[in-house]
């Protein structure tokens, strides 16, 4: 047999792949490299036989995809590049991190046997899963044997030009040695083979990011001694060709659809409509087809010693760190290219051992509600990729699940009870210890039950405000700590609407309700047109068979995601729940044919284009648009709210300039308006109108006349907003149109104002083409506008002033009021535009006898202005930091046209993130707390918010809270994120941008 082995070797590196070998193979060529250069120059010998030396000479193009000399998957030369040199800059700095916890020169962490050299608390090392794995083997918990390869490896590979430290090799040959004394195999051993699983694990837990390879160490001798050892050559061939599919996919770049098309020709050929219907003889014959398959594709007969496919396997890890779909992820929730990922090989258990045999995912609590009872899935007789990959439809794993499910099929509390006793003793072991929701992942072979991992489960924002608040109330955690457990930006999934109950619902199909929500949009099937469209503006569902790690654009891009395979574990239920979209999965009756672009169900079919609906909460898909209402807050996240208001020192307003903004705010608790900005106010058909006739007028007294008109609507606007507000502070800003947007811009448009002036059409289009400007955002408005025409700032005070005299008649309550000035640069504008505002108040208190309490401060939205703020809060009284204008000017950029390079900036490293939607700390930032200190010396108790979007981004909102603003003001939308973010950044979190 070795001798063949080795004749198929110098056949395969004489060989060349086809061309469509070497495409695929391209990618590769970084990895490839980095098993070219081995683990170090003193490694001197390529792999052979000898044991688990990684590869040190290079590998030439011809032998891409040989598994004994190549590397995994990654991505495109470029990409890797440009991430490899971040990585590198950030990799001394956590390689010294990394060092300090650990022995010099350690870089193999073993696990097993109710003992570890590692920890929970080493998960920056050992990322998320190996630490959790050694955690549950000290706390002597089932785990089978393994070793973890930490993440400063993963560090040094990309620092070092894609190189292993030099005791690598050795350490990886000694940890093999002990998880053999363990199980009482040998690695590579012919007669009673030592088979591993290879998993990655960052230090944040990423599902499905990263590349898995099971069942390794299997070949065409090592297969017939499983066997014979297990006494089931079914169960043998069957794992081989699962190990043959994947490190294919994951190493060799042959992709698993290939897999996927050999074996349902074959089971077409014998009539077979199950994978469990197959023999051990068909799955042997199928093995000899995939391998054939293999060769064929990449040039090179499919590794057959189990040394050279753990390293390709431990390089495929590597790599996968900078796949396409790791650094989509990465971006989406802001992990750092930097932390890198560890590798963790483990002794394999198997659950596809027969009818006592199952594999399985289980979280202590239900990760979509929130609800304290066992929830998972799992399948008898199969291996973990089964379930998580939805290619069949799992079982429930408690008797009361079943039930609920309606499904005849056995739960794992009947068919397997002794196995279930046992999780279900180390599930509440588990949250007891880690204090949280856990998401487990187990197998259990011949009746043992073996814990895989553990780790925090994610969960939507309903759950996560479920499980924090009543993990406080059982006594796990404290009320601070809850507060601390929901991320603020998760908020967002809470505040979407739902379906309006009343509305006639034409269900068309009903799946699982994967994640929770409704949305309607535009069929589509493939992620490529959901992002497309998306980005054209259209509204798109994903509608797939199943989703794959690589539809992850495809799913940010959609509303909602529609599935017609899988369960609640699957990727798309997790991804969607993650991400807050709503899912319907494994909806069976529904039959999508990708050719056609069309999904029917029954007699009906829906082609791409049409309008449909999910419900994520009752796995519904109705045909056309439904109705939809906003989401009622109470219960769970009034307690937390409630809990976070009593430790937050920042404020929180909202931007309202509707009454509709204003009552919204109020239920979301906003305490007050920290931004009224009154052009917006003017939007409307009849107003814009009058708006227009003022703007163009060449005299005062035409002027005046649309002045007159705009009053009475302006004081009606602010009598129903100071009611909504009872008392609480109303911040309203002066005029301040870009007079881009209201200048007419048709012919029509510009005949309506003539009409309504009485004047030549022709006159009036002159007049708007002389007023028209190259850049309107820094042209002539805010302030400029009060100055040149004092007459509308104090049309605009006397409306506000007359509106808090009726408000406060009406209510009884004196108006919290707040006149802001817009845009000024020197305090000589604000004292201008300021004596007017204070004549106008003394004017109507003189008219109406009235006695009025208000505040007239100034935008900080000019770098001068921030600059000088010393000396402008000698008259004002209050700043509100306009952010989206001072960013604008600081970086001098216009927000209207930065989408056609920003993104490329961001690519590029320039900047981090986009400045306009995460407040830019080191430049807009610096300006921002210049002002706040300059302005508080001058003035002491000067109160001092923000109101530009940045005000809802938590990030932002911990910024202004560390420099010590009062308050922040923010959309109504954003109003309970802005709570909860300025309460854990008085608990003193760092909180990275949502965006």
């Amino acid at each position: 047999m070795a001798k063949a082995v080795a004749k198929s070797k110098k056949v395969a590196a004489k060989s060349k792949p086809s061309k469509q070998a070497k495409a695929k193979a391209a990618p590769l060529a970084p990895a490839r490299k980095a098993l070219k250069a081995g683990p170090a120059k003193s490694v001197a010998k390529p792999i052979g036989k000898s044991v688990a030396k990684p590869p040190a000479k290079p590998v030439s193009k011809t032998t891409q995809k040989s598994a004994a000399k190549t590397a995994p998957k990654a991505a495109p030369k470029s990409a890797v590049k440009t991430a490899a040199k971040s990585v590198a800059n950030a990799a001394k700095s956590v390689a010294k991190s990394a060092a300090s916890a650990i022995k010099p020169n350690k870089w193999v962490y073993t696990f097993g046997d109710g003992k570890a050299e590692g920890k929970a608390g080493l998960r920056d090392l050992l990322g998320g899963k190996g630490a959790n794995l050694a955690e549950m083997a000290n706390l002597g918990l089932p785990v089978p044997p393994g070793f973890t390869i930490p993440t400063s490896v993963c560090t040094y590979f990309y620092a070092n030009d894609k190189t292993y430290p030099k005791e690598l090799t050795s350490q990886v040959e000694k940890a093999l040695d002990y998880i053999g004394k363990l199980t009482g195999k040998k690695f590579g051993d012919p007669e009673n083979p030592l088979l591993v699983s290879v998993r990655s694990g960052a230090r944040a837990s990423m599902p499905g990011m990263m590349d898995t390879v099971l069942n390794l160490g299997l070949n065409d001798q090592t297969v017939e001694a499983l066997a014979a050892l297990s006494g089931d050559r079914r169960f043998a061939y069957d794992s081989y060709r699962r190990f043959i599919t994947m490190y294919s996919d994951v190493v060799l770049g042959f992709e698993h659809h290939h897999f996927e098309d050999i074996l349902d020709t074959y089971k077409d050929g014998q009539g077979y409509s199950l994978d469990t219907d197959l023999t051990a003889e068909d799955w042997e014959h199928l093995v000899g087809k995939y391998k054939e398959a293999v060769a064929h594709e990449t040039g090179k007969d499919f590794p057959q010693d189990p040394h050279d496919q753990l390293w390709g396997a431990i390089g495929a890890v590597f790599s996968s760190w900078m796949n396409a779909r790791a650094v989509t992820y990465r971006k989406l929730h802001d992990i750092p290219e930097s932390w890198g990922t560890a590798v963790n090989v483990q002794a394999m258990v198997f659950g596809n051992m027969g009818d006592t045999s199952a594999t399985g995912v289980a979280f202590t609590r239900n990760p979509s509600t929130g609800e304290a009872l066992l929830y998972g899935e799992f399948l008898i007789n199969a291996q973990g990729e089964d379930v998580v990959a939805g290619i069949r439809t799992p079982q429930e794993i408690s008797e009361q699940a079943r039930r609920e499910a309606g499904s005849d099929k056995p739960s794992m509390e009947m068919a397997m009870p002794d196995a279930f006793a046992e999780l279900t003793r180390i599930y509440k072991l588990l949250e007891k210890h880690y204090r949280d929701m856990q998401d487990m992942e187990f197998t259990v072979e011949r009746g043992k039950l073996w814990m895989l991992q553990t780790r925090s489960g994610k969960r939507t924002a309903k759950a996560a405000l479920r499980i924090a608040v009543e993990l406080a109330n059982e006594g796990l955690i404290s009320q601070n700590d809850a507060v601390l457990r929901v991320e603020p930006a998760s908020l967002d999934q809470l505040l979407h609407p739902t379906i309006d109950p009343s509305a006639k619902r034409d269900v068309i199909a009903t799946g699982l309700p994967a994640s929770p929500g409704a949305a309607s949009g535009e069929i589509v099937f493939s992620s490529e047109e959901a992002a497309k469209l998306q980005a054209d503006g259209h509204k798109v569902i994903l509608v797939r068979i199943e989703t794959s790690p690589e539809d992850i654009h495809g799913m940010h891009a959609a509303e909602g995601i529609l599935t017609t395979r899988g369960g609640m574990t699957s990727h798309a239920a997790v991804v969607a729940r993650g991400m807050g979209k709503p899912c319907v999965s494994g909806c069976g009756n529904i039959r999508v044919d990708y050719g056609r672009g069309t999904m029917s169900v029954g007699p009906r079919t829906f082609k791409t284009g049409d309008v449909i609906t999910i419900d994520g909460s009752l796995g519904q898909v109705l045909a056309g648009r439904m109705p939809m209402i906003e989401p009622e807050l109470s219960g769970e996240f009034g307690t937390l709210m409630g809990w976070a208001d009593d430790v937050r020192k920042t404020g929180v307003r909202v931007n309202a300039d509707t009454p509709e903004d204003a009552r919204t705010a109020i239920k979301f608790g906003a305490e007050g308006i920290g931004l009224c900005r009154t052009e917006h106010m003017f939007f409307e058909e009849t107003r814009i109108r009058t708006v227009r006739e003022m703007i163009l007028a060449e005299e005062e007294q035409e002027r005046r006349a649309a002045l007159a008109k705009l009053l009475p609507m302006q004081r009606a606007d602010f009598v129903e907003l100071f009611e909504i507000m009872r008392g609480l502070p109303v911040t309203i800003r002066l005029l301040d149109p870009p007079l881009h947007e209201f200048l007419p811009h048709t012919q029509a448009e510009v005949e309506e104002v003539a009409r309504a002036m009485n004047t030549d059409p022709r006159r009036l289009a002159d007049r708007a083409r002389e007023l028209s400007e190259f850049n309107p955002m820094l042209g002539f408005r805010g302030c400029r506008l009060a100055i040149a025409y004092p007459e509308i700032a104090e049309m605009q005070a006397r409306a506000i002033f007359e509106a808090a005299v009726e408000a406060e008649k009406r209510t009884g309550e004196a108006v919290g009021l707040e006149v802001m000035v817009p845009l000024i640069a020197t305090k000589a504008e604000f004292d201008l535009v300021k004596a007017r505002i204070d004549a106008s108040a003394k004017e109507v208190m003189r008219e109406t006898g009235a006695e009025l309490e208000y505040q007239v401060g100034t935008m900080i939205e000019l770098p001068r202005a921030a600059l000088l703020a010393g000396e402008i809060a000698k008259a004002a009284e209050f700043f509100s930091f306009g952010t989206n204008d001072l960013t604008q000017t600081t970086f001098g950029i216009s927000r209207d046209d930065a989408a056609s390079f920003l993104g490329t900036y961001i690519s590029k490293g320039i900047l981090e993130i986009d400045p306009f939607i995460s407040l830019d700390r080191t430049g807009v930032g610096e300006l921002v707390k210049i002002g706040v200190e300059r302005g508080r010396a001058t003035r002491a108790a000067l109160k001092v918010g923000i109101c530009g979007e940045h005000g809802g981004d938590p990030a932002s909102v911990a910024f202004c809270h560390q420099i010590g603003m009062n308050y922040v003001s923010c959309s109504p939308y954003r109003v309970p994120i802005a709570r909860l973010a300025a309460a854990q950044a008085a608990l003193g979190k760092e909180i990275a941008s949502q965006a």
